[in-house]
């Protein structure tokens, strides 16, 4: 069996039961973490439509707060469903800007690690979840 998640009449995403299941639990935790929703409805006779405006601001207050989070479990906890989320933004064709979450919104790192080490740049960061997400999105058919 397997679930779609369309935006409009485009599948974006189609996949098993099981990941379906998971990836919905953690859009309720991201979305409690952000303070947003995230514009993915819910489930229903195995189809799930997107917002496109709502999931557009998610997944940019998303990369936002990954970006000011620089505790290392935090951040490896998040970035599978990160890559998850920006796999369905490119097929959605979302202009994702990554100048604004590399700015953080002006906030302060927030969950810092002890002993924390040096971040990575704009430059390294922006670079490993693109990466990330483009081999994610091979397994994740339409």
């Amino acid at each position: 069996m397997s679930q779609y998640y369309d935006m409009g009449d485009q599948t974006l995403w189609n996949p098993s039961n099981g990941a379906s299941r998971l990836f919905l639990s953690q859009v309720n935790v991201y979305q409690a973490e952000v303070g947003l929703p995230s514009g993915i409805g819910p489930m229903k006779a195995d189809e799930c439509q997107i917002d496109p405006t709502l999931f557009t601001v998610f997944v940019h207050a998303l990369l936002a707060w990954h970006r000011r989070t620089s505790h290392a479990v935090m951040a490896a906890l998040s970035e599978g469903f990160i890559a998850t989320v920006l796999v369905l933004a490119e097929r959605a064709a979302i202009e994702v800007n990554w100048q604004a979450a590399d700015r953080a919104d002006g906030r302060e790192l927030t969950d810092v690690q002890v002993p924390m080490g040096p971040g990575p740049s704009e430059g390294a960061w922006a670079a490993a979840l693109r990466q990330k997400s483009r081999e994610l999105g091979c397994f994740m058919p339409t």
